[in-house]
């Protein structure tokens, strides 16, 4: 029976092992999760539980040795390359730890090129771009290679990057991992805010149980398994 919710993530029976015979580590045993729309849940554990294998699956940048894949309805977990990319750019947002900015482009360059390559016009694409830099605080930053940008900058940069697109989710591992203790509190209350004022569903993985209270759920990696803390 339908609770009436919009159901943009489902994670059923995920596994997903690394190596071979006598050497094979067993990280997901059957990990499932839901995510409705507008929801944004903290993913915790300790460091080699497979929060990162997670979020990789979850975005289809990884396959499972089992289980399905829902995204925005849609099973994944069989379509081709192609049809993984085609999910990927519309309806998915990744923030990773590191910013991974194109180096040789500005910082309001970086958020047009996704937009471009998803067939956004390219005066559309800046008008975008130079609105999120606006929220992010970083209107003054625009034409500022990441080279001459501050970590905060960059991960902002990065965050305005992910929302480009307007995607159903976004995913992030780590996302302030790199900062340090009050910029990191800075760049995850502009996610946040982003987040909730564009009605996203997010799934963050962080090792900060502070930034993790904030969201509106935790699920915990244990034992391959995902459980609610």
């Amino acid at each position: 029976m339908s609770d009436g919710k919009t159901e943009v993530l489902h994670l059923e029976g995920i596994q997903r092992q690394f190596g071979t015979d006598h050497t094979a580590l067993q990280v997901l045993k059957g990990a499932d999760l839901k995510l409705n729309a507008g929801e944004i849940v903290a993913l915790v554990g300790p460091s080699g539980s497979g929060k990162s294998t997670l979020l990789h699956i979850a975005g289809l940048l990884e396959k499972p040795d089992s289980g399905e894949v829902n995204i925005a309805g849609m099973a994944c977990s069989k379509l081709n390359d192609d049809g993984r990319t085609a999910v990927r750019r519309k309806h998915l947002g990744f923030v990773y730890q590191y910013h991974h900015l194109l180096p040789e482009f500005d910082a309001l360059e970086n958020i047009v090129i996704p937009q471009i390559i998803a067939g956004l016009g390219k005066i559309e694409a800046r008008e975008r771009a130079s609105q999120l830099l606006d929220m992010l605080g970083l209107s003054d930053r625009a034409t500022h290679r990441p080279a001459k940008l501050s970590g905060g900058e960059q991960q902002r940069v990065a965050i305005g990057r992910a929302l480009a697109n307007a995607p159903t989710l976004l995913l992030a591992d780590e996302p302030t991992g790199n900062l340090d203790p009050d910029t990191a509190d800075d760049v995850f209350s502009m996610l946040l805010n982003l987040t909730r004022k564009a009605g996203l569903t997010a799934l963050i993985a962080t090792h900060n149980p502070i930034l993790a209270s904030r969201m509106d759920r935790i699920v915990q990696v244990d034992d391959g398994h995902l459980r609610e803390v």
